[in-house]
């Protein structure tokens, strides 16, 4: 499959996180699901581990950094709110698939190299300001903020991929903000965040060369906790943070390579989890307005696969994010 179709579908929905994986998927190794000599089971341990590598990077694209860019402490109670346009990117690997053949027969161990690609993904956010918190000294403790994330999936058809949303095309994220301190001249802002980003139930049939692959009815949901601080300077701002996300994935799996198919779909729920940190920069050219850059880093967890990618499927990945944030 082309590099560009891989891509696409990693952008949009192919969520198969990784699991600890070294050894053979059990599906992969049974003859009742891959057929009589285990035939396919190379083309199913490749088609799974190449699965969740992508995953794995798109999950850090859904995920972010901070929850409301370039901010750490809560917005002041009602009725201030932020509202912003964000996009999340990252130099995504993308498996050469054409390099690597797949054997009939049992897995069978292999190398993929692996091409550079910067993928975006783009979110609308808004915060709306609950409680102002209580003055302690400058400050002000225990605020709370309310969090709306929105994501959107096209239904889509382009040469051998199609992807079309199972049921509602726009699906809402919920999360909220509770204030540690609020900032004042002399004190940060610090908050502690927690946002669930949800994609729509969606379908994505990709083809090429005569192969298939189907990902029915996946659902996806980032969990994600920060902890914020953040300080502003006149127009400049700066805030940083750390966390870990939780991509929890449900989704039934298909293929059709070189004319060997599974008994029947796979079925899916895996939710791996990583550290999360990050740096923010803010620009506020305008009053209300602030644009903001974002520089993060996910790292840790039980990572990997049976095939061979480098990066590996563990290793830690640089992501950023770029803002258009306007609210008081």
């Amino acid at each position: 499959m082309k590099r560009t179709q891989w891509l696409v579908l990693a952008a949009f929905v192919l969520v198969v996180p990784g699991v600890s994986a070294q050894s053979v998927d059990s599906r992969c190794s049974d003859p009742a699901f891959v057929g009589a000599a285990q035939e396919g089971g190379d083309a199913c341990q490749k088609v799974v581990d190449i699965y969740r590598y992508l995953g794995e990077q798109l999950g850090t694209l859904i995920a972010g950094g901070n929850a409301v860019l370039g901010r750490g402490g809560t917005l002041g109670g009602f009725p201030h709110f932020t509202a912003e346009l964000r996009a999340n990117t990252m130099r995504a690997s993308i498996p050469d698939v054409s390099g690597t053949a797949i054997a009939v027969g049992t897995p069978r161990q292999s190398t993929y190299t692996v091409n550079k690609k910067w993928v975006a993904i783009p979110q609308v956010d808004a915060s709306l300001g609950i409680f102002k918190g209580i003055p302690v000294g400058i400050t002000y403790v225990g605020g709370l903020d309310a969090i709306v994330s929105a994501a959107y999936i096209p239904d889509v058809s382009e040469r051998s991929v199609s992807i079309a949303s199972s049921g509602q095309a726009l699906k809402l994220g919920y999360g909220a903000r509770v204030g540690i301190m609020s900032e004042s001249a002399l004190t940060p802002g610090i908050s502690v965040t927690y946002l669930e980003r949800q994609l729509p139930t969606a379908t994505i049939i990709a083809s090429e060369g005569g192969n298939t692959l189907t990902v029915r009815d996946l659902e996806l949901k980032a969990k994600s906790w920060r902890v914020v601080a953040s300080k502003s300077f006149l127009v400049l701002g700066i805030a940083a943070g750390i966390g870990q996300d939780e991509y929890r994935a449900s989704t039934a799996l298909t293929y059709d390579v070189a004319g060997v198919q599974p008994s029947r779909p796979f079925d899916l729920v895996i939710s791996p989890k990583r550290t999360n940190m990050f740096v923010d920069l803010s620009l506020t050219p305008f009053p209300l307005v602030r644009v903001v850059g974002e520089l993060g880093q996910v790292s840790g967890g039980d990572l990997q696969t049976y095939n061979r990618f480098d990066p590996a499927i563990g290793d830690a990945r640089l992501y950023g994010s770029v803002g258009l944030r306007v609210g008081f």
